[in-house]
């Protein structure tokens, strides 16, 4: 296939153009910043309806990973990214005359803070969504969604909480506070959350290329299927890095407090990076989240195939090379 992938310059949009590369597909990629990848790249903003044509021309499918992550910043930003963009490369893609367009999403689109255990992919709401992030999401996904028909298969997937060699998201994160001594478990860690090795994460997209045609106007989650308590992942994601687990523990409730107090902060002062602590993230951190991921594997004709514990030498192996 000719197969168009944004986001390229993020983790697991390179590993999922690098997959496609290597089994043969003809890549593009859309993103801000040279990727090396050695295939056609396009650089621009996928807000940019000249860069976007031009991406999108001769296409046969398109993966869609470009978007604005982050737990700051204000309402516009992410919907002229995560909503008008999205809305801008379907319509590129569908006039360009590709057939499949694959959006990858988030489970945070369908999660309105209470516990998920064992939960299915229910439809994107963002009047519940938790955050702009999640809510210029959710919008993303529906409008995608409802372009799908007979000639132009839409399908979204939305992959839980990716991690792995070279991770700036999360596992960085949590590596630097450990090592300044600023992480901290809210609740102890007991919550119960699923995570995603970033290998199987890249298969499952491009799985959901494939299937396409036969999944169209479908979501679902992807996960390694493995839950685990937040206190166990933050102690092996630091173990791997050679830092210390995290030893303190905060409530809740005053988690949640801090966390909008640090938010109002951050956006007064105009503050570069991320908060250390936000409403959303103590929510995360201390609510239940994890997945049934049958439907999902059977529709995708898909299965994970790093575990959890291999994912962890992975990672270790990367933090002793260097």
């Amino acid at each position: 296939m000719r197969v168009l992938v944004t986001g390229a310059s993020g983790l697991l949009g390179r590993g999922v153009a690098q997959a496609l590369l290597e089994r043969g597909d003809d890549v593009t990629v859309l993103q801000r910043r040279a990727t090396g990848l050695g295939c056609r790249e396009v650089r621009g903003d996928v807000t940019d309806a000249s860069v976007v044509r031009a991406a999108a021309a001769d296409q046969d499918a398109v993966v869609h990973l470009a978007a604005r992550v982050s737990v700051t910043g204000s309402w516009h930003e992410f919907a002229r990214v995560n909503v008008v963009g999205t809305r801008m490369l379907l319509a590129a893609a569908r006039d360009a005359g590709a057939t499949r367009f694959v959006q990858v999403s988030s489970p945070s689109v369908a999660h309105a803070g209470r516990p998920l255990v064992g939960a299915r992919a229910d439809r994107a709401d963002p009047v519940s969504a938790r955050g702009h992030y999640a809510r210029s999401k959710a919008m993303a996904e529906l409008a995608a969604l409802a372009q799908s028909r007979d000639q132009f298969a839409v399908v979204a997937v939305r992959p839980h909480l990716v991690w792995g060699p070279g991770d700036t998201q999360l596992v960085e994160r949590i590596v630097e506070r450990a090592h300044s001594g600023r992480l901290v478990l809210i609740d102890g860690g007991r919550a119960l959350i699923d995570t995603t090795s970033v290998s199987n994460a890249v298969a499952a997209i491009v799985a959901a290329t494939d299937r396409a045609e036969d999944v169209r106007g479908r979501a679902f989650v992807v996960s390694n299927g493995e839950p685990r308590t937040v206190a166990e992942l933050f102690g092996r994601i630091c173990a791997a890095a050679g830092e210390p687990a995290p030893q303190r523990s905060v409530g809740y409730p005053l988690a949640r407090i801090v966390g909008g107090g640090v938010e109002r902060a951050w956006s007064v002062l105009r503050r570069p990076g991320e908060p250390p602590m936000t409403r959303f993230l103590a929510e995360q951190l201390a609510t239940a989240h994890w997945f049934d991921q049958r439907e999902t594997q059977e529709a995708l004709r898909w299965r994970p195939t790093v575990s959890l514990d291999e994912g962890f030498s992975r990672l270790a192996a990367y933090y002793r090379t260097g």
